[in-house]
């Protein structure tokens, strides 16, 4: 009896007809990709991605030298040098982050008590040579300027869990 059940089987081809409905079924649904480098997907508020220093809306950078991003840092990509201002307060010198070395844990950007570091939006920062990975201040500052809109809009989506 299982011969002939078998052989039914086969000859009706039930697997065939079955994974040709499957098909037809997907066949006519709104497609799941996308166009990657001509549509981006949406990226979640607490997204880490390349660093940035952000400035006072006067034009004033943020950090304050307090080395608590360097401290905290887990892969010592941070190197921060400070020295006092005319005016008495500390500013930072030379802020430089090895992106080589970096794990993107966020940390530098929880320990920053006036927002300064942050990692913003972009993940698409590929290059050529190891040296273009080696973040200086102004290249920080720069990210800052262009992302600034998008990170204070994304520092104010994740307040409520911090």
């Amino acid at each position: 009896m299982a011969f002939l059940d078998r052989t039914a089987r086969s000859f009706l081809l039930g697997e065939l007809i079955s994974g040709m409905s499957l098909t037809l079924k997907y066949f006519f649904r709104q497609k799941a990709t996308i166009n990657y480098p001509y549509e981006k997907g949406p990226i979640s508020p607490r997204f880490k991605g390349e660093h940035a220093l952000r400035r006072y809306p006067n034009g004033e950078e943020r950090c304050i030298a307090c080395k608590l991003c360097e401290a905290v840092c887990p892969a010592l990509a941070i190197t921060i040098e400070a020295e006092p201002r005319d005016d008495g307060s500390r500013r930072t010198t030379r802020y430089d982050i090895d992106m080589t070395k970096c794990i993107y844990c966020g940390l530098c950007e929880e320990s920053c008590p006036v927002d300064a570091i942050v990692e913003g939006p972009n993940f698409e920062f590929a290059v050529e040579t190891r040296e273009e990975l080696l973040y200086n201040k102004e290249r920080l500052l720069s990210n800052g300027d262009r992302w600034e809109s998008e990170l204070s809009k994304r520092l104010e989506l994740d307040a409520p869990y911090r």
